[in-house]
This record gives C-alpha cells, sequence and structure tokens, in this order.
C-alpha cells in the first residue's frame, strides 16, 4: 500500500529530528559536564516527548 503524502512529510520530519539529535551527540563533547547536565534535563523535559508522539501514533484512531 503507498504511503499517503503526509505519511512522507511526517518521515521528513522524523528525519530532522534525527539529524537534530546526531548534532546534539556531535556537539555534547564540547560542552561542560554542568552544561551536559542542563541540556539533558531540558531535553527530558520537553513536550511533546518521543513517548508521548510514539504511544499516540501506535494508538489506534478512535472514531
Amino acid at each position: 500500500m503507498p504511503l499517503s503524502g503526509e505519511a512522507i512529510r511526517l518521515m521528513n520530519y522524523v528525519d530532522d529530528v534525527s539529524t537534530t539529535l546526531r548534532r546534539i551527540l556531535a556537539l555534547s563533547p564540547t560542552l561542560t559536564p554542568e552544561e551536559r547536565v542542563r541540556v539533558s534535563e531540558y531535553l527530558t523535559k520537553s513536550e511533546p516527548s518521543v513517548e508521548t508522539v510514539v504511544s499516540t501514533l501506535a494508538a489506534p484512531k478512535q472514531v
């Protein structure tokens, strides 16, 4: 079954997020330990979280 344009667009967004996460990993060694903790806490508290998005996508659509 072919994907809709919207699904392809969303997959491109996922690629963008993955690229951003790779950049964070690449730059993290340049941070001080305190900065790493701050960025980690900031990422952990960001909303919506990856877990929220995945659970929403995985849940059956309610009609």
